[in-house]
């Protein structure tokens, strides 16, 4: 018995090696590829999406836009063309979660650094108060990089829309027109401007999260 095994032991390791690639290349081609789910207004929470969106369940996409970044360049959707982004809403003279959050983005910027295919950009609920020169002065304080990182300033109207109507991630403010209650939220857009997902920009484990999202976009595109 013992010289029929050794007989055939060089086969049966042969064996065993091309069952186990076998097995695993089987896996590999059964196992589903990760996508991102394509968040449409009827998906998010109907208080931060204007009322003439929230039935929408199709062809979401964020909306043309033309403001001006801390350097008072005028900034539009073409200069965020054929790249991933993550966006997000806030104002310089914020003391609760928008240090948190800058911080957050700022930590994004750093691991993509050398990636040009994905830029962030940031828009202000008080434009009014968030002049170029306040956003510049901002921009120097958390090491923005101006080459991937605008922060945007301008039109009150249009950014409020903006959150309602394209991002959906601000809550309506009663105080006065075109108010908001920014959240915490970063959202991932893709290259056809849709949203492939939302995030906490105050919680450290949904930004790894999302910097793993950003690689199985990168994936898709």
């Amino acid at each position: 018995m013992l010289q029929f095994f050794s007989k055939y032991k060089f086969l049966a390791i042969v064996l065993l090696v091309l069952s186990v690639i076998i097995i695993s290349s089987i896996y590999s081609i059964l196992k589903p590829t990760a996508t991102l789910k394509i968040y449409q207004p009827a998906n998010v929470n109907f208080e931060l999406v204007d009322s003439t969106l929230q039935h929408v369940k199709k062809y979401h996409a964020i909306a043309d836009f033309s403001l001006v970044n801390q350097n008072g360049e005028t900034i539009t959707e073409a200069d965020y063309k054929d790249k991933i982004y993550v966006a997000d809403f806030f104002f310089t003279t914020c003391q609760t979660i928008c240090p948190i959050m800058t911080d957050h983005m700022h930590q994004i910027q750093e691991a993509l650094k050398e990636d040009a295919s994905v830029m962030l950009l940031s828009h202000s609920v008080t434009p009014e108060i968030d002049s170029v020169a306040q956003l510049k002065k901002y921009a120097i304080k958390k090491n923005v990089n101006d080459k991937k990182w605008n922060l945007l300033t301008g039109d009150k109207k249009q950014i409020y829309e903006l959150a309602r109507k394209s991002y959906l991630v601000a809550k309506d403010s009663p105080e006065s027109e075109f108010d908001l209650i920014h959240t915490e939220n970063f959202v991932l857009v893709d290259t056809q401007k849709r949203i492939r997902g939302f995030y906490d920009g105050t919680n450290s484990e949904e930004i790894k999260q999302l910097l793993k999202d950003i690689e199985i976009l990168k994936m898709e595109e």
